[in-house]
């Protein structure tokens, strides 16, 4: 595995622990102990890191090691490193001169904001030989956007509270408390100039000062070392006076071991990550380590996390939340860390809403698990969806005289393709997009099930469909028809949201030929090991590589960049061209699935990245851990793969 390679333990609140395998900080999200003070949002990052190194007959030796300015790293910890391991949860050994080891396992528990740091001796060792571990964390107290420095007003002060040291570095964050088998020494000190390379290579500012407050010791030669950390409203889980720390970590260790064990799958024991809790329900937390809750991705992430991997009640807990936050037949896309108001602006959001309430009665009708009241509950907002669309409502968002929907105005993204640097919409596909017409196809003929008054308008969009999308002379799809609301004008740039019309939703727009040709266009123009591109190369504005400063990578973001989620549209469109037969999956499994295992184990270990470069060696970028990409690999595996599969209506 890369050094670089990072590892994720999610506490089901928003909050995390996330590093490298090698130990070294890349990114200021890296910490131990990251709380959701108003989850999913409002996450402060408590305790950053440690520094750790053992005391024995050969002296001291580091087994952790940190990146400084201006190219530093110190100590070598990580040169001893000699093997990680990710399932069930983060676990590091190092070797030592005697040939002994030490074995660090990290364990974040579902449902508390906590995490669990353990470590202890294994293979020979001389009898009575002394052996100490000593341990100094660093301590912050920020907004995990930001970064912290040096400053008078940080509170270095230890406070003993029952059986619990605690620290409150600032007096509106949530103070640390930390339970463990060792001895500490207040011994407060500022680290400095800590570098984060990622922060640097995405353009940002990315240096860092950290406090210390002093240093745990612990006898490993008497007893493994626990180390406990849990945010403030959670110290209860550390245990009473009455139970010492390794019972407490024992108990925690099996308690979580059960509920992991539970999954059938590291791949569902991966998308329970992104399932945390919001205002007493479920939602899909879209990517780690800076995403929130994003409507577009809940919806079309829910497909795969959920549906497909028979986690249903936890779908129909989604839906039915999300009830309650359709405004104007709209769903919120995003929700501001700060609880600002939450934002509009997609279109496509709720239209993937009524694609996935379809799929969730498909899948409980039968078993009853949806109530007549919750059925109704999320008709009615199907309803009042579709309804404001017709009408019209934010954002030019209106059916036209032709059956399509038109939607943008100038200056806002509406659509997934949502760069934005400052007033410059990267991408604006303001009119007619071709995924939102599948999508509303789709959405109308799904609508019309429960209610046949929506069956004329449901045949009329996808018969406009068919005509107007067609682009003869290049045989492929426009990515916009009536651009910037102009009758007749067309944008045939090669993307991939043509890809909708025949994969990727619950009904095919296209068959036959046309079908045929748009999924050999897609596979031969952008199909890469990790997804498809996002623009074709030849393009004009067509960027290879996701790299540079803000500005720089939000131009490319959709001008090229790979997206592992689309491979889920792909390999649907491409098995349904080819009838879906049991010879066709077995060479999609090979050709397109396989390399996606592979990178498994290559950036967000266990999980897929968010995006990839667009050219060899199609380099991860972006999130390594993202719900959607993780989703739609699931989809295929559980739905459209399966043996059990079914052709998709057409």
């Amino acid at each position: 595995m890369d050094p670089r390679a990072e590892w994720l333990e999610a506490d089901g609140l928003g909050g995390f622990a996330s590093g490298t395998l090698s130990g070294i900080r890349t990114r200021r999200y890296h910490a131990l102990l990251l709380t959701a003070s108003t989850p999913p949002t409002g996450r402060m990052l408590l305790v950053n890191g440690l520094d750790a190194w053992v005391e024995g007959v050969w002296g001291k030796l580091a087994l952790s090691s940190q990146a400084y300015l201006p190219d530093v790293v110190e100590p070598d910890g990580a040169s001893r490193l000699v093997n990680f391991a990710h399932e069930l949860w983060p676990h590091w050994t190092w070797h030592l001169p005697d040939g002994s080891k030490i074995e660090q396992e990290l364990c974040v528990p579902k449902g508390r904001s906590l995490t669990a740091v353990s470590w202890r001796s294994a293979g020979p060792r001389k009898p009575q030989s002394p052996l100490l571990l000593h341990v100094r964390p660093f301590l912050s107290g920020r907004d995990y956007h930001a970064l912290h420095h040096e400053n008078p007003n940080f509170r270095f002060t230890c406070e003993q509270r029952a059986a619990c040291l605690c620290f409150q570095p600032y007096p509106d964050v949530a103070a640390v408390f930390i339970r463990s088998n060792a001895s500490y020494r207040h011994e407060p000190l500022w680290y400095r100039n800590f570098r984060y390379d990622e922060e640097r290579a995405r353009g940002l500012d990315f240096t860092e000062d950290l406090a210390s407050p002093g240093v745990f010791t612990f006898d490993l030669a008497a007893d493994d070392a626990v180390w406990l950390l849990a945010a403030e409203g959670y110290e209860e889980a550390l245990g009473s006076e009455q139970e010492n720390p390794v019972q407490v970590l024992a108990r925690l260790h099996s308690a979580e071991r059960e509920r992991r064990s539970a999954f059938t799958s590291a791949l569902e024991r991966a998308a329970d990550t992104y399932l945390v809790r919001r205002d007493g329900g479920h939602t899909i937390i879209a990517g780690y380590p800076w995403f929130t809750d994003w409507g577009r991705d809940t919806m079309i992430a829910l497909r795969g996390l959920c549906l497909a991997t028979d986690r249903l009640e936890v779908a129909r807990e989604i839906l039915l939340q999300w009830c309650e936050v359709v405004s104007e037949g709209m769903l919120p896309n995003h929700f501001p860390d700060a609880g600002t108001a939450p934002k509009f602006n997609s279109v496509d959001a709720p239209l993937w809403y009524v694609v996935a309430v379809h799929e969730l009665f498909e899948a409980t009708d039968a078993r009853g698990l949806l109530t007549a009241s919750q059925r109704n509950q999320l008709l009615q907002s199907v309803a009042a969806i579709l309804e404001s669309y017709v009408q019209g409502t934010r954002y030019g968002i209106r059916l036209d005289r032709d059956g399509l929907l038109a939607a943008g105005e100038a200056g806002v993204q509406l659509t997934w393709m949502d760069a934005k640097v400052g007033d410059w919409i990267v991408t604006p596909r303001i009119g007619k997009p071709v995924e939102v017409e599948a999508l509303w196809a789709n959405a109308l003929a799904l609508a019309a099930r429960e209610n046949p008054a929506w069956s004329e308008l449901a045949r009329r969009a996808a018969r406009a469909f068919g005509e107007r999308f067609w682009y003869a002379e290049g045989a492929f799809l426009y990515d916009v028809v009536d651009v910037d609301h102009r009758p007749g004008a067309v944008d045939a740039a090669f993307r991939p949201n043509q890809i909708f019309a025949v994969g990727g939703l619950p009904l095919s727009l296209l068959a036959g030929e046309r079908a045929q040709r748009i999924v050999a266009a897609v596979e031969e123009r952008l199909w890469t090991p990790l997804g498809l591109r996002s623009l074709a190369p030849g393009e004009p504005g067509y960027s290879p590589h996701y790299t540079g400063g803000v500005r720089e990578r939000d131009a490319a973001y959709h001008q090229g960049t790979v997206w592992p989620w689309l491979i889920g549209p792909f390999v649907e469109a491409w098995l349904r061209v080819r009838g879906s037969t049991q010879a066709a999956r077995a060479e999609a499994r090979r050709r397109f699935l396989a390399p996606l295992y592979t990178h498994l184990g290559e950036a967000g270990l266990g999980h897929i990245s968010e995006i990839v470069d667009a050219e060899a060696p199609h380099v991860p970028r972006g999130c390594p851990f993202q719900a959607w990409s993780l989703g739609e690999l699931l989809r295929l595996e559980h739905r459209v793969l399966a043996d059990s599969a079914r052709p998709d209506d057409s």
